[in-house]
């Protein structure tokens, strides 16, 4: 089990997303930035807000050769990372 940041991953705060792939981790991001949009992003602020990634993340694929690019450079981090 690896883990990363939101932050790592283009969101705006420092919570660890735990997984045994990248994609899990991708995933785990995903329900994150799902939540906390859905709950009132009102602690942040600005482009960096939760709901801004978000909507990067939803966008990211509407570009597939900087969405692939992202991913790449994700699942490279990934993969760096010591397990827990």
């Amino acid at each position: 089990m690896k883990k990363m940041t939101c932050s790592q991953l283009g969101g705006p705060c420092d919570l660890e997303l735990r997984g045994d792939s990248a994609d899990a981790i991708i995933k785990a991001q995903d329900r994150h930035l799902n939540e906390i949009v859905a709950q009132g992003d009102e602690a942040h602020q600005g482009d960096e807000a939760h709901q801004g990634a978000l909507a990067a993340m939803n966008g990211r694929w509407k570009h597939p050769i900087s969405a692939m690019a992202w991913y790449r450079s994700v699942k490279r981090d990934f993969a760096a990372r010591g397990d827990e």
